[in-house]
């Protein structure tokens, strides 16, 4: 039997989406970059800002913001849902991160980061 390892999202700009993320999803944060990590970046032209590839660790599976060349063109085959006590305050507090949301169904909401990837808010169960 495998195990879920990561959440991968696909992304024009890793590192802004993964303070997205970072910010919605509860216990996560930016994998903090040591000085070697920085160095290699730097060998390569980049920063942390500029990181093509960002990873957030929390109580969950990892997630990784990846940047992709091509734009995202139709529905996700895959989203995540994640769930809250207080649905209405959820949706609220990730508009004001810059997420929107696309319709109101009874018990979720879909919504859409703010790179247009679909996601659901859930009622408690």
């Amino acid at each position: 039997m495998a195990s879920l390892h990561e959440i991968v999202i696909d992304c024009e700009h890793a590192p802004s989406l993964a303070r997205f993320w970072a910010a919605a999803l509860d216990g996560y944060e930016i994998r903090p970059y040591d000085d070697a990590e920085i160095a290699e970046l730097a060998a390569k032209g980049l920063t942390p800002e500029t990181d093509p590839v960002v990873m957030l660790d929390g109580p969950g599976p990892v997630v990784c913001c990846q940047q992709v060349p091509e734009p995202k063109v139709a529905k996700n085959r895959v989203h995540v849902d994640v769930m809250s006590a207080d649905r209405r305050a959820e949706v609220d507090g990730l508009v004001g991160l810059g997420a929107s949301v696309a319709h109101e169904f009874d018990g979720w909401t879909l919504m859409q980061d703010p790179e247009g990837n679909e996601f659901c808010v859930t009622d408690s169960r």
